[in-house]
């Protein structure tokens, strides 16, 4: 049973009823003594997860309503990485009807809190790239149970950006001729992106999803959303992050590092170095026009203006792609005459407008 401090005061006074159904979940039904329960962190979704503390240590409880959120696919996506021996946080228990999970810790330290205070990037990348390999090289039977990334999310992706990002937080009323500029970039990055060997894609594979572990590093969390799509994906989530960045010749040789990887496990989906930098290049811009739009409606929608912060850095990677890639000059022109130069102030106002709200 819990000790009569171990529950939160919302949950005690009754203001959380899924705190309290937790708390009584893992005591009465689950036969865990509980010490105490704390907020673990929450995400952009519905779901929650609190830290459970005994006498044995630390469990996760994901908190995840069934009325707004299902953790089917996160059970699905979890058992398929650890067929792969991926470091996934282990299900150890499981309500499926009332979308509560009790989780393995994987501790709090996140690679991007590791690689701000000083952690060695080379160590860090070289575990997290040697996991990518394993899942795109060995994951052939998993990525094929998986639903395909094909043209319809991709596009639904991009169409983010303009409406979102454009629109919403930079105010701009677009041409016909702009819509019509956009259209046919983001058909040619489609095409480019299902023209690349398909395999297992976690979709947010980067330093916030990431967990430094002492053993088996790294911890990979946030993978529910896993499709079978373009291998460049999660490679370019990794080495061009929207919330750390890396010099271009630094970020080159982890893509060829990557590629000797791949090579080693028997992966020969890339004929050279410079045929994966490519496919990396353009699934790139699909992934950054796409969190264009996502960090924007963050603000605008949900009111989180915490990731306007990175719309900038998110930015730049588009433009650095459009300038080295010809078929793309124009919609790199689009964005640096028309998107650039409005971002500064846009944030600002952004930033500025909580406070106005209070």
């Amino acid at each position: 049973m819990a000790h009569a401090d171990a529950i939160p005061q919302a949950a005690a006074t009754g203001r959380d009823a899924r705190l309290a159904l937790v708390a009584d979940w893992l005591t009465r039904e689950l036969r865990i003594e509980l010490e105490r329960l704390e907020p673990a962190s929450s995400d952009a979704s519905f779901r929650r997860y609190f830290r459970a503390f005994g006498p044995r240590g630390t469990l996760i409880v994901m908190d995840a309503p069934p009325d707004r959120e299902d953790v089917r696919p996160y059970l699905k996506v979890s058992a398929l990485l650890e067929s792969l021996a991926i470091h996934v946080p282990h299900v150890h228990e499981c309500d499926t009807e009332r979308g509560l999970l009790l989780l393995e810790d994987l501790g709090s330290t996140q690679y991007l809190s590791r690689l701000r205070s000083g952690g060695d990037p080379e160590a860090l990348y070289a575990d997290a790239l040697e996991a990518l390999a394993d899942i795109q090289a060995r994951g052939a039977a998993a990525a094929a149970a998986l639903e395909p990334y094909d043209r319809e999310p991709l596009l639904r992706e991009l169409s983010l950006m303009p409406e979102w990002f454009c629109a919403r937080h930079l105010g701009l009323e677009l041409t016909a001729d702009e819509r019509e500029l956009l259209s046919e970039s983001f058909e040619l990055i489609i095409r480019e992106a299902l023209a690349q060997p398909q395999v297992f894609v976690h979709r947010d594979y980067h330093s916030r999803n990431l967990m430094v572990m002492a053993a088996r590093n790294p911890g990979v969390i946030d993978f529910q959303d896993a499709l079978r799509g373009p291998i460049g994906y999660d490679l370019v989530s990794l080495l061009k992050d929207c919330y750390i960045s890396w010099p271009r010749p630094r970020v080159v040789q982890w893509v060829s590092a990557h590629r000797a990887r791949l090579l080693a496990r028997g992966c020969t989906a890339a004929a050279s170095d410079a045929e994966l930098l490519h496919w990396f290049d353009l699934i790139g811009v699909q992934r950054h026009l796409k969190v264009l739009g996502i960090f924007a409606r963050l603000y605008h929608r949900d009111g989180k203006p915490g990731y306007l912060h990175d719309l900038p850095l998110t930015l730049a990677y588009v433009l650095e792609v459009c300038a080295a890639h010809r078929e793309l000059a124009e919609l790199g022109r689009f964005l640096e005459l028309r998107a650039a130069p409005h971002l500064a102030h846009a944030n600002t106002r952004g930033v500025a407008a909580p406070l106005a709200r209070e």
